[in-house]
């Protein structure tokens, strides 16, 4: 098994994580937008479009944390110049580290789309997996362009070839990703 994938399983709760065969569908199948980079203090795993990057994962090895290797990667991805999106777990007092994640991306230049809903049943434990969304942009986007990234992520990522390996068809993403202000014009 890869280290790297070993890292992430070690770190991140099941409710989180992709199968070892879904990673390795993804890496076969779209290598040239699906990539890992593993260094000897973090892990990253990222897709990567023309006009903006997905970060999937990323994992910095907790002997080397608070000593400025996520500031590094992140600015590193930030030199291709374009849109970053990322998912963050919702602040939990049950879980400090989310926390500590939120302002890391917070520190760093994340902004918070907190008028998006993402919620997903995992393919795999089959519990409601709530996401926030985070993006860093040279250039302002809008929710609505976000929305249409993170529509193409959940189709091209993590639901890629979901049926065949988690037994399971993906819920539809009109369920999965919401703008909020849609929630509530429908509530009147």
């Amino acid at each position: 098994m890869s280290t790297w994938y070993t890292a992430l399983k070690e770190y991140f709760p099941a409710n989180e994580m992709k199968s070892k065969e879904h990673f390795d569908l993804l890496l076969k199948d779209k290598g040239s937008l699906y990539k890992v980079e593993e260094g000897p203090e973090y892990v990253l795993v990222y897709f990567e479009e023309d006009d903006f990057l997905f970060v999937d994962y990323m994992l910095v090895h907790s002997k080397n944390r608070s000593g400025g290797i996520g500031s590094k990667v992140i600015n590193q991805l930030k030199r291709k110049n374009k849109p970053i999106i990322l998912e963050v777990e919702p602040i939990s007092i049950h879980e400090p580290d989310t926390r500590k994640r939120v302002r890391f991306y917070e520190k760093v230049g994340f902004r918070h789309i907190d008028t998006i809903q993402y919620t997903r049943i995992h393919p795999i434990t089959k519990e409601l997996n709530e996401m926030e969304i985070y993006y860093w942009s040279p250039v302002l986007k809008s929710e609505g362009w976000t929305i249409e990234k993170m529509a193409a992520v959940y189709k091209e990522v993590h639901t890629y070839q979901s049926e065949s390996l988690y037994n399971t068809p993906p819920q539809a993403i009109q369920k999965v990703l919401i703008l909020k202000e849609h929630v509530f014009s429908q509530a009147e």
